[in-house]
């Protein structure tokens, strides 16, 4: 895995061993960061589920002020520091939070935090025809502090599985979708 563009591009990123971490594919990756385009100077940036923390890594190296990035495993969280320091982006633009990532969002409303662009791919869920899915994906999207997060005129970047029929809130309205495979990257704003 590599960050494909900005000042970092073509650094390797270490990524966790095992099943624990399916990292976002770096063509996918790369299209996300195409969509957005200059979205992202100067942007503020979080990343729930941050497994290598390839995401908001990829944003610094592409201009983001500052990338929040929200990983449970401390194990993963170490990875994610090395990373840092391998791309070679200031540690002030950088906090890693070692909590549960919906969890995250309580503790992130309650600061008042609001981030201009939100990464989110996390753990696919399963297959659910004919039920409500209980994916972290769905989750996120029934989460009432998940929109205050955003701000005025960000966007949230959500990943799951083609496999996982997702319920969109009216709070949330989805502007675009990327497909890739099995991967699904679907771009919500606040409504």
């Amino acid at each position: 895995m590599r960050v494909s563009g900005g000042k970092a591009g073509g650094r390797i990123l270490k990524v966790p061993k095992g099943l624990d971490v399916r990292p976002t594919p770096d063509l996918v990756k790369q299209a996300i960061f195409n969509s957005l385009g200059e979205r992202v100077v100067n942007a503020r940036v979080l990343e729930l589920f941050g497994g290598s923390g390839a995401l908001s890594l990829e944003a610094l190296s592409r201009g983001a002020a500052h990338a929040t990035c929200v990983e449970l495993s401390s194990k993963h969280a170490r990875h994610i520091r090395d990373n840092l320091l391998s791309i070679g982006v200031e540690s002030s633009r950088f906090q890693l939070r070692v909590e549960d990532a919906i969890k995250s969002l309580h503790h992130l409303a309650a600061e008042t935090a609001q981030f201009d662009l939100i990464f989110a791919d996390p753990p696919y869920g399963e297959k659910n025809v004919g039920r409500r899915s209980m994916s972290f994906a769905q989750q996120l999207l029934d989460h009432p502090n998940l929109p205050p997060l955003l701000a005025p005129d960000g966007i949230f970047i959500l990943g799951h599985t083609k496999r996982d029929t997702l319920e969109f809130p009216p709070t949330l309205k989805e502007i675009k979708l990327l497909k890739h495979g099995d991967t699904i990257m679907r771009f919500f704003k606040a409504s």
